[in-house]
């Protein structure tokens, strides 16, 4: 199985039309329908259903889909790391975040290190900690920015020296903007928005049974996407502090949590991991900004 092949089959994938993604890739059709055809065969799977117009993924095509996707990232990633080898610290560092305002210190690091080294990229991605966390077990990143305690089994990691405060974010005419802060029974008349980790990890910390008893509507991974919400009127949003606009023009207001509810968020990396010189640098700098160098 060649990575040419593989990407051919992302290309059809995600145009669902082989004349297209043919004329996409610069190779003729046919030779893009004899790809997949073998590609097929060594498989032992039908990857693709196919009609007069379109072409869509079976179930063993989208399996395969996931994996491809994880393993042209890596192809991109290795060939990347051994292009920027040599005397000059350049290349791309890959780092996933949690939703976070202590994301700060990542940017203080970048800025400090940016001045030195103006010819590092960095590709940060937003996700919940298994998101983060399985990406960079399998080396599509190089660091991650979490916030449940990691695995110490797996990751180094250094401990961020804040920690988020979670409450609720309402409407400025909501009843409970009044309060100043939010207790769990304050909650319980109302829809709530909140992330799937928090569900898990967060909000069983705080009460431990309230998770049973909130009108959960929706799950977000990204507190702005549950402002919308918050914002017609759906229903209240739980959250960090900070992550979204709550100036009088905005429309809605933060109230804290009581009891007192925080998160600590750490930086992590795998064990034994061998960085690329970009990677190495920043991760120096990382340790200066964090550990208050």
């Amino acid at each position: 199985m060649e990575i040419r092949t593989l990407r051919y089959f992302l290309e059809i994938a995600r145009e669902e039309n082989m004349s297209r993604a043919a004329k996409r890739l610069h190779v003729s059709q046919p030779t893009l329908s004899r790809a997949m055809k073998e590609l097929e065969e060594e498989l032992g799977q039908q990857l693709f259903t196919r009609s007069s117009y379109s072409i869509h993924l079976t179930d063993e095509g989208m399996l395969l889909r996931r994996r491809t996707e994880d393993l042209i990232e890596m192809a991109d990633k290795i060939k990347d790391e051994f292009s920027t080898l040599g005397d000059t610290v350049k290349g791309d560092v890959h780092i996933g975040c949690a939703e976070s305002c202590l994301v700060k210190y990542l940017a203080r690091a970048v800025k400090r290190l940016s001045a030195q080294y103006p010819l590092i990229r960095y590709n940060i991605v937003s996700g919940d900690t298994e998101q983060v966390s399985e990406k960079l077990m399998n080396g599509l990143y190089d660091f991650a920015f979490i916030v449940e305690p990691p695995d110490l089994s797996k990751y180094n990691y250094i401990e961020v020296p804040e920690n988020d405060l979670w409450g609720v974010i309402m409407p400025r005419d909501h009843p409970l903007a009044e309060k100043e802060n939010i207790n769990a029974e304050d909650l319980l008349p109302y829809t709530i928005f909140t992330s799937r980790q928090s569900v898990a990890a967060d909000l069983p910390r705080w009460g431990s049974n309230i998770t049973d008893k909130l009108k959960l509507l929706a799950t977000f991974n990204l507190s702005n996407n549950a402002a919308v919400f918050v914002r017609e009127g759906l229903g209240l949003a739980l959250t960090f502090e900070h992550l979204v606009d709550t100036s009088v023009e905005s429309g809605i207001i933060f109230r804290p949590l009581y009891p007192r509810l925080e998160t600590k968020m750490y930086l992590i990396w795998k064990k034994y991991n061998i960085f690329t010189p970009a990677a190495e640098a920043l991760l120096k700098e990382l340790r200066n900004v964090l550990c208050g160098s």
